[in-house]
């Protein structure tokens, strides 16, 4: 009787285990089938991102541009001082407590809007001049008669943003030696001055003469065609745009209220703000 009482109790035994592994066995199985369902969903996913290349690469292509994007540089006040004593175009000085910096291109489409003389060249409202019915407030406008009133202080820095402006901007630093600069300025910011720098003139220096009459109102043709011709200023071209990259310039117009920067056509109201805050 003993001996088959052990026996059913073995018996008992061996089915508990049997029982307790089974769990063990099926634990590899599910594991295998969710690896399974997690490489087909990955195939799945390299399969549409190759279809997507295929048929133009949109998202990858958005992907490279961000990555190509400069990073944001913190500019201090010190640095924006300096740029009063390195030969560019400047009126007033580094004391004063209210800075502007523009970093611009006469062919600049957009630096065309912010010199307040041209809303032309850019289509729709969006920059559509106060004065013409629209809301946008040009900066530069506004910049200058702060300068004008002793109020501010400005530097003019070179970047090529449009590619057609380097004679233009030579011919606005040879305007500043004679104390024309803004004259030049507000004839080269039109439309017909956009057109004159980026239909016919385009840095081709046999069409000097055809820049120094344009400007002729302002400075003297025979002086700005000697001035053009001789190169004289693109050196000081060269400067200003390394200048530049050192501020974290990324496109054209781009400015500064003292260390503040705001990028592209901003609205001048946008910039009132830091404005106010520099005069307090």
């Amino acid at each position: 009787m003993a001996t088959r009482k052990v026996t059913a109790k073995k018996t008992s035994v061996s089915h508990v285990e049997q029982s307790q592994m089974q769990p063990q066995r099926s634990g590899p199985s599910m594991v295998l089938v969710l690896l399974l369902i997690a490489i087909s969903f990955f195939t799945g996913f390299l399969y549409f991102k190759v279809q997507n290349l295929e048929k133009g690469g949109g998202t990858a292509q958005q992907l490279g541009q961000q990555q190509q994007q400069p990073p944001v540089v913190k500019v201090s006040l010190d640095q924006i001082k300096k740029l009063f004593s390195k030969g560019s175009i400047s009126y007033g000085d580094s004391n004063r407590k209210l800075l502007f910096v523009e970093i611009s291109d006469p062919s600049c489409p957009y630096c065309h809007v912010a010199g307040g003389l041209d809303s032309e060249v850019i289509p729709g409202d969006q920059f559509k001049y106060v004065s013409e019915g629209g809301t946008y407030t040009a900066p530069v406008p506004e910049m200058r008669k702060l300068v004008e009133q002793g109020k501010a202080s400005y530097v003019l820095l070179y970047a090529n943003g449009h590619g057609n402006g380097t004679l233009a901007m030579q011919s606005l630093y040879c305007s500043y030696e004679k104390g024309k600069m803004w004259e030049a300025h507000d004839l080269l910011m039109t439309k017909a001055g956009y057109d004159l720098v980026n239909d016919s003139v385009k840095n081709d220096k046999a069409k000097i003469p055809d820049l120094a009459n344009y400007l002729a109102p302002a400075v003297d043709s025979n002086f700005l065609t000697e001035c053009l011709t001789s190169g004289k200023y693109a050196s000081q071209l060269e400067k200003d745009q390394k200048t530049a990259l050192t501020l974290g310039f990324q496109g054209t117009p781009h400015f500064f209220i003292n260390e503040t920067a705001f990028g592209g056509a901003v609205d001048y109201k946008q910039m009132e703000a830091a404005v106010n805050e520099a005069l307090k």
